[in-house]
């Protein structure tokens, strides 16, 4: 044995003895901030860190560190943890690495030899007791667990060291679109999983699931869509929405936060499927679009608050909520607050549920579409105000100035309806915040004992419809009515796609794809698509056939269903000018600092640049953000997330910026805080690929006179 392969067995022998005394990261001290072992700083998902090396004086001699190239490139939405000096991540392809925290040394590697679906992830989770410490994540439908420091997989867990999550859900399930982007939250030996499902007809229901870290058994469950007898069952009509065919998800994707103190999980919940024509599943539909907080022992409800009643605006509840301490009346109270896709913070009681800003009720406008029966209401916080602009506020005055085709572009926003709660219809309707949304899946930052929460917000237009369901002719081939009924919606009738919004052209697919890849994309997704395991073998195969252009024999007699809505989405459509910039004026991406004590703003500004125009000598006008801040008890708060692929530093009290950093691919991931021998690091993950940019394949991490 060479003395290159001792080196790694040696760390890991000394690493182990220095891991002997290290307890579960989701049961640390409450006020202690100094480590980064579990997804987004800790179990209350607050980004925070009271490491104080890096200061406002120091920050701009910040230098990268280390940096590790992975085996792959891609976009990597992972949020790395650390445990002692082992940093765990994942790449783009789905492999979980542990490097060396100090120096980024690869120390073990996991997935090599797996049949990888293409997907995203945003990290792992991590447990020990005792000796027994384990890595948790997630390839497909399987969770795994790992040997934290051999990367090998735990063989007493599960069958051989995996489970498939869809042993939490009815037989139905087995078949249908089930993975996991983001790491499971840890409460002492139970894991409770997020889970990510098909978003049309079909897709499978958003279970609740929690199992067992040690065994990989099922713990608890708790059913989104109520089952006979369950509160909520009484909220959707169909009273067999519950095992329906057609109707399905609620489901948490964004992960969940836990108060270790008193048990209790917090978990948001994203909309019912079929997403944008709601008429087979009338109702309001608890527990679609909640906050549920559970005890994390046993699943049992405490509390709930719906956000949006029967969603038909896929109006998911983006990411994990924050807990925090906010005062009133002179007193401290223990909060939890939630940021949304529409720009809302909703603020509660911990315990109780007690909104701690009033929310009204408030009248909006019905659906036009045969069979579909919107709510009457939505509820709206008094405070704060959104931290972004709605539709309802714009005018034509907002086209942005930038745009060429000005006139075009406001001949489409006076032909769009522009209500708050618009439901989409066969006519067009301006949706902003846009169908990502105003907070996105990366989280927001939060000084949790000083109640202020730090947020990025997307300012994006998308223009939704709705279009009469296609009867198609029978005659034709078997592989077009296929695409029509799963693909038309995303890459368009033409099969052109929508570059812009990320949807590419199918057109000449062979050129750069083989059959067997697509194939294995149709069955397991990637990164915005979702997969379609259900597709009958034989209309797969037609299916490919159509889309690599080859004659087929076979016509729709042999299609297995029909389509069962009357309406289809007509598309995802951002509302662009002929550059392909933002059809509104600027600016484009935001970063706020709220107060939740008061519900006041103490500072917005743009966050990120279009270097076309910035090269014309126009001031920064924002850019897409995905990924979200860190911030530090001692006046920093960093973000990378954004297109230009800059990592930023700002001054959390005032909004300056103190510092930037070109990366070697733009990071689409939320950054990690910590110390190693001594030393502070902040690290984070460099992929690329989303929004048309480069790809990468870089973990990277920063440091004073590294």
């Amino acid at each position: 044995m060479s003395q290159k392969s001792i080196l790694p067995i040696l760390y890991l022998f000394l690493i182990g003895i220095g891991l002997s005394s290290c307890n579960s990261p989701e049961i640390q001290s409450k006020k202690e901030y100094t480590t980064w072992s579990s997804y987004l700083g800790g179990p209350d998902r607050n980004h925070f860190s009271q490491l104080s090396q890096i200061t406002k004086e120091n920050v701009k001699d910040l230098k990268m560190a280390w940096s590790y190239t992975t085996p792959d490139s891609g976009q990597m939405q992972m949020n790395p943890i650390i445990v002692d000096t082992m940093l765990y991540g994942v790449t783009a392809a789905l492999r979980a690495v542990a490097l060396h925290a100090g120096t980024g040394e690869e120390l073990w590697r996991f997935g090599d030899s797996i049949k990888v679906p293409s997907s995203t992830s945003r990290g792992v989770s991590y447990w020990s007791k005792g000796d027994d410490r384990r890595i948790l994540y997630t390839v497909g439908s399987n969770l795994y667990a790992l040997n934290a420091l051999t990367g090998k997989p735990v063989t007493t867990f599960g069958k051989q060291g995996k489970i498939d999550l869809r042993s939490g859900m009815p037989p139905s399930a087995k078949d249908k679109f089930v993975i996991s982007n983001t790491p499971g939250t840890i409460y002492k030996d139970i894991i409770v999983m997020p889970i990510r499902l098909g978003e049309d007809v079909g897709s499978a229901p958003g279970n609740i699931m929690a199992f067992n870290v040690v065994t990989g058994d099922v713990e608890w469950v708790f059913h989104t869509i109520p089952h006979p007898g369950e509160e909520g069952y009484d909220t959707w009509e169909d009273k067999n929405a519950y095992k329906s065919e057609i109707v399905g998800a609620a489901n948490n994707w964004a992960g969940m936060a836990l108060d270790e103190e008193s048990g209790i999980i917090y978990i948001p919940t994203g909309s019912a499927s079929p997403d944008f024509y709601g008429g087979l599943r009338a109702g309001s539909n608890l527990f679609s679009d909640c906050l549920l907080a559970l005890d994390a022992s046993s699943g049992e409800k405490i509390w709930h608050f719906q956000f949006v009643h029967h969603d038909v605006w896929d109006r998911d509840l983006p990411a994990p909520p924050n807990l925090i301490t906010v005062k009133r009346n002179g007193k401290k109270i223990k909060a939890v607050a939630q940021v949304t896709k529409q720009g809302y913070v909703y603020v509660f009681n911990r315990a109780t549920g007690e909104p701690l800003f009033d929310i009204n009720e408030v009248p909006v406008p019905t659906s036009t579409l045969k069979g579909e029966k919107t709510w009457a209401t939505q509820p709206i916080p008094i405070k704060p105000k959104p931290f972004a602009r709605h539709s309802k506020d714009l005018t034509e005055n907002d086209i942005s100035p930038y745009a060429e085709n000005q006139e075009e572009l406001k001949e489409i926003f006076r032909n769009t309806d522009k209500r708050e709660y618009a439901p989409p219809s066969l006519t067009e309707v301006l949706l902003l915040p846009g169908l990502d949304g105003a907070a996105e899946w990366g989280g927001t930052g939060a000084d949790p004992e000083d109640g202020i929460i730090y947020v990025n917000s997307n300012e994006m237009p998308w223009l939704i419809q709705m279009v009469e369901n296609e009867v198609l002719e029978e005659n034709i081939p078997l592989g077009e009515k296929v695409y029509a009924q799963y693909c038309v919606i995303c890459h368009q009738k033409d099969r052109k796609g929508v570059a812009a919004s990320g949807y590419p052209s199918l057109l000449n697919i062979g050129e750069n794809k083989s059959k067997e890849e697509v194939a294995q994309l149709i069955k397991t997704g990637k990164g915005m698509m979702t997969g379609f395991p259900q597709i009958p073998e034989n209309e797969k195969e037609a299916l490919l056939k159509f889309l690599f252009d080859e004659k087929s024999q076979t016509t729709t007699n042999d299609l297995s269903s029909e389509y069962p809505l009357p309406y289809k989405f007509k598309g995802y459509q951002r509302f662009l000018d002929s550059n392909g910039y933002p059809a509104i004026a600027p600016p484009w991406g935001t970063l706020h600092s709220i107060d939740l004590n008061t519900g006041d703003f103490l500072w917005s500004v743009t966050l990120g640049e279009t270097p076309e125009l910035q090269e014309q000598g126009e001031p920064p006008t924002g850019c897409e953000n995905y990924g979200g801040p860190v911030v530090t008890e001692n006046g920093l708060l960093f973000i990378a997330g954004t297109k230009d692929g800059y990592f930023r530093a700002f001054d959390k009290e005032t909004g300056e910026l103190l510092w930037k950093y070109k990366l070697p691919a733009a990071a689409f991931a939320t950054p990690s805080m910590y110390e190693v021998n001594g030393k502070q690091y902040i690290a984070l993950a460099c992929g690329g690929e989303k929004l048309g940019t480069e790809k990468g394949n870089q973990i990277i991490a920063f440091a004073l006179n590294p």
